[in-house]
């Protein structure tokens, strides 16, 4: 190859570069004037604090609560005649047993 081909394509390569050069920076230039001309977005408006919301949250909260409560209460009382009448009940069997 000679000196004078490799010139050649050396020439090529760096029109080729200087045309690619090119067309990054008017992309770039095209980018910038669509960003500036794009307007911001406004924050969103903060929302106030709104005590009633809460209230009523706690409320349910506690009144979900009381009748979980009162549901346990009601089970354990019901669970503890259930048992009181079935020992009553097996020690009235044992004593009708003996009396035969």
């Amino acid at each position: 190859m000679s000196a004078l081909e490799k010139a050649a394509r050396d020439a090529v390569e760096a029109a080729d570069n200087t045309e690619l050069t090119r067309q990054i920076a008017a992309i770039l230039a095209a980018q910038q004037l669509l960003n500036q001309q794009q307007p911001q977005p406004a924050p969103a408006p903060r929302q106030e604090f709104d005590a009633k919301k809460w209230v009523v949250i706690g409320g349910v909260v506690v009144s979900v609560g009381m009748v979980g409560a009162l549901f346990a209460v009601a089970i354990a009382i019901g669970a503890t005649c259930a048992t009181a009448c079935l020992l009553i009940l097996r020690g009235m069997w044992r004593e009708a047993q003996k009396g035969r």
